[in-house]
């Protein structure tokens, strides 16, 4: 105690454990007018070794005075309080020391609401026509210090125990826990919430404003509730229903209750995320909870369900036992993830949605295959830089490694062992080595030993796979897109089928090297050998030429899974971008699959001609063209035998495919599917209700509009912003936003983007502008950028949503001058947050740009064959 001084608080990764909180018990007072707050805060706190000093999160608050009372009823006012903005703290400076034992820390403090989607936050919806404000939260991961001082760390849980007040009586309002009391004062009103249980402070929420709702109950009796805008609650039933069906499987899985009396489910007019697994109070964009017969395609369906269920998995994975600290976040996010769509795989068996996870893992292996990737376990030494591992390692590769683990030690190993987890950490914390350690324990396999490669080290391998004699050989190195070399090694969960799906084989490749007797004599003339099954591993495989005909011929015939099938097409496109295949070998492969396919290979498939397309047009222009024909090749006797119209009773799986395959033959240039989008679209505009355009065709449709819309014939454009004005369901609005940056003219592109930066384009709603900026329109949208910069920091900040401008805008670049133009902007306009999105996004630009030096290598045998594949 003596040698503590203020210096030694500051730029610290943690608080000083010499004081943790127990008990929060806070009143907020809210005026919504002026858009701020008032909050009077009496925290619990357990003082574990004597001190001067009481050290708590705050950021943007202003404190206006604190006292501390010990358990002998002994006052202690405080001589100084400090805010310190850089490290996001408040020193509470005393005299006199405060002796170990319990005691109230009482603050008087208040703030403004913030206008960047996190803390406390101000957001809008719609009254008869007038626009009014409500607040919302979101606080993870570092946001709960801008709504009250706090302890804002996931290990120092406590009980919340919350009352708001000056509320309008008309509103509603929530909390994580059911309302204990309601008092009414004329035309406002004072709402006090129970106490909730234990918990991190980041999963505290808040929501006053106007909504309907919708209930169901579960077989434990646990009330379920869907907020959906007014006059809308019946949307909110697909996702109750979700609900519903996933508390109860989870509490099954886990062998764990639910641990709260309720679960409330809220539709936000505006949210940075997706969602947000707050305990019993869930927040969602409006398009992840509302599901509306008329505007929901199939995708959002799948999708609504997948959000839903992994929301409801956090519940267990996250919120009963929470990461001890954000290195752990992929313990969250991860299991989140993969446990999402086991449930959805139990609800609805027909939409194969662990074929549609194989999408998830792509994403996982393209950033990890860069340099400037990180491990799943990632030391986090600044508690605010975590927002940028919000990312497809912590998600996509955490859930991919997972699953591998699982497809290992099998199904009943892997379920007992977290039932065991979940009953040992309760209401805790853990780190990664306590799941491995209980997973050790229950398989008898050290788990440690294996996993401990996948996540704290990053990358992953790829298997060199050659057959001499009968025997295979095996080499694993690290994939990486770049030309730089690693000796980094895993030990590998390697799977193989020989011939069938009957005749498989597993084991561990621990070494760099390894081999596997295979007795070929004994095979059927059209053998082939699969690696990695069903793409349950996370690696890649590259086959020599003997194996990799055998599998082309295996496709041709029907003989692979539509997993494996996916896998091999993925694997090769990674390849040939890495530049370990000429992109020859990726045309050979593709025209292989001119068949009958699954929607999830003919989805990468479509993936793959867009991209192909992109590195072509850079590399060999004039190739554009007839490979543009090649793919419409590909495609085009799906659209012909799925039309436009949905036929009664068929599957999801079928819708999923005419949205693909007419989108991307809009993309294409089809004439037939612009012409036909065109004219449907027409009759679209002129009434509304029309059958001629349904849901899953409308994106062909406005994609086509935008493409064959310029600066001299803008009237497609001006019909698509009158439906976007025009249309009330948010599906519909962000599908429209998702095509129309697509045009191929810069002066369209450039209105498009002041568009968005209008009040009619939502802050969070930027994302699905940015997702889709054309091909053509990539220098117009950095000028752009460049242009507008002070005006995008000031309305959307420089965390979540921003690092939507930086990956769609920079990523479609394939030139190192580009890159380097770039680089050199971002060295004179430094955002420290957004790091290492950027050296991805730059990584990426000149991945491609190596990749186009080596197609240009091969120009006259791909023109040939370019030809050739084109007159099919």
């Amino acid at each position: 105690m003596e040698e503590q001084k203020l210096e030694h608080f500051k730029g610290q990764p943690k608080l000083p454990q010499f004081a943790v909180p127990k008990r929060y018990d806070l009143t907020l007072k809210l005026n919504l007018s002026a858009s701020t707050f008032s909050g009077s805060l009496r925290i619990d706190v357990s003082i574990n070794g004597p001190t001067k000093y009481l050290i708590l999160n705050a950021l943007e608050l202003a404190i206006h005075q604190a006292s501390f009372t010990n358990s002998n009823n002994k006052k202690y006012v405080p001589s100084n309080i400090l805010v310190e903005s850089d490290d996001e703290i408040v020193v509470v400076v005393f005299d006199e020391v405060l002796d170990v034992g319990y005691g109230v820390l009482e603050i008087e403090y208040s703030g403004v609401f913030n206008e960047h989607l996190k803390g406390l936050y101000r957001c809008s919806y719609l009254d008869k026509g007038e626009k009014k404000n409500m607040v919302t939260t979101q606080f993870e991961a570092v946001d709960a210090r801008r709504c009250f001082p706090c302890w804002d760390e996931p290990a120092l849980k406590a009980t919340f125990k919350i009352t708001l007040e000056n509320i309008p009586s008309e509103l509603t309002t929530l909390s994580n826990m059911p309302i204990s009391e309601e008092k009414l004062y004329g035309q406002i009103k004072t709402v006090h919430f129970e106490e909730s249980i234990l918990m991190s402070t980041y999963l505290v929420a808040i929501v006053v404003g106007l909504f309907d709702y919708i209930e169901a109950i579960t077989n434990d009796g646990i009330k379920v509730r869907a907020y959906c805008p007014v006059g809308k609650s019946e949307k909110g039933k697909f996702a109750l229903n979700i609900a519903v069906k996933t508390l109860d499987f989870f509490t099954m899985y886990f062998s764990m209750p639910y641990p709260l009396p309720k679960l409330d489910m809220v539709a936000v007019p505006e949210f940075a995320g997706g969602a947000m697994e707050n305990y019993g109070l869930i927040t969602f964009r409006e398009t992840e909870l509302l599901q509306d017969e008329l505007y929901s395609a199939a995708g959002n369906i799948q999708r609504l369900t997948i959000v839903v269920a992994h929301e409801v998995a956090h519940h267990w994975f996250g919120n009963l036992v929470t990461m001890e600290w954000w290195t752990h976040l992929w313990l969250n996010e991860g299991f989140a993830t993969w446990v999402s769509y086991l449930v959805t795989d139990k609800l609805f068996p027909e939409w194969k949605i662990w074929n549609r996870f194989l999408q998830e893992m792509i994403d996982g292996l393209r950033m990890d295959a860069l340099l400037q990737s990180h491990p799943i376990e990632v030391e986090i030494h600044e508690a605010r830089s975590v927002l940028e591992y919000f990312d497809s390692i912590s998600y996509q590769k955490g859930s991919s490694v997972i699953r591998m683990l699982q497809n290992y030690l099998g199904d009943e190993i892997f379920q007992k062992s977290l039932g065991s987890y979940m009953k040992k950490y309760a209401f805790g914390n853990a780190k990664t080595d306590d799941l491995w350690s209980v997973l050790s324990e229950t398989s008898g396999v050290k788990v440690n030993r294996i996993m401990d490669l996948w996540t704290k080290q990053k990358g992953y391998p790829v298997i060199l796979v050659k057959l001499k004699d009968s025997t295979l050989e095996f080499e694993q190195t690290q994939f990486l897109c770049s030309d730089l070399e690693s000796d980094a090694q895993w030990i590998i969960p390697l799977t193989l089928s020989l011939c069938s799906y009957n005749k498989q084989k597993k084991f561990l490749l621990e070494t760099k090297l390894g081999k596997l007797d295979v007795n070929t004599k004994n095979f059927v003339e059209n053998w082939w050998i699969k690696i990695n099954i069903n793409q349950a591993g996370f690696y890649r495989v590259k086959y020599d030429e003997n194996l990799a005909a055998r599998l082309r011929n295996a496709i041709a015939n029907n003989a692979l899974s539509a997993a494996d099938e996916f896998g091999i097409l993925d694997d090769t496109f990674a390849l040939c971008e890495a530049c370990l295949m000429p992109f020859s070998s990726l045309l050979y492969l593709m025209d292989t699959y001119r068949k009958e396919l699954e929607y999830i290979v003919l989805s990468r498939l479509i993936d793959v001609c867009h991209s192909a397309i992109k590195i072509l047009g850079d590399a060999i222009p004039g190739l554009v063209t007839d490979f543009k024909q090649f793919c419409v090749g590909l495609l085009i006797s799906y659209a012909e035998k799925l039309g436009w119209e949905a036929t009664p009773g068929e599957s999801q799986l079928n819708a999923l495919m005419r949205e693909e395959v007419l989108m991307a033959l809009a993309s294409f240039g089809h004439p037939r599917t612009n012409e036909e989008a065109i004219k449907r679209f027409q009759a679209y505009v002129e009434d509304i209700n029309t059958s001629l355009l349904p849901v899953e065709t409308r994106k062909a449709a406005y994609v086509s509009v935008m493409g064959n819309t310029s600066n001299a014939n803008r009237n497609g454009f001006h019909r698509l912003l009158k439906l976007y004005r025009e249309v009330d369901a948010v599906q519909e609005k962000a599908r429209i936003l998702r095509c129309i940056a697509s045009c191929p003219d810069p002066i369209i592109v450039t209105e498009v983007l002041d568009f968005m930066l209008s009040d009619e384009v939502p802050h969070q709603d930027v994302v699905y502008v940015l997702s889709r900026i054309s091909w053509e329109g990539r220098a117009t949208a950095w000028t752009w950028f460049k242009t507008n910069w002070e005006l995008i920091l000031k309305k959307w900040g420089t965390e979540m949503l921003f690092t939507h401008f930086i990956r769609g805008i920079i990523t479609p670049f394939c030139s190192h001058e580009m890159a380097d133009e770039v680089e050199a902007f971002f060295v004179s306009h430094p955002i420290p947050s957004i790091t290492m999105n950027l050296n991805q996004s730059l990584e990426a630009v000149r991945i491609k740009a190596r990749w186009i030096e080596h197609i240009m290598e091969e120009q006259k045998l791909l023109g040939g064959l370019v030809k050739d594949l084109a007159s099919k």
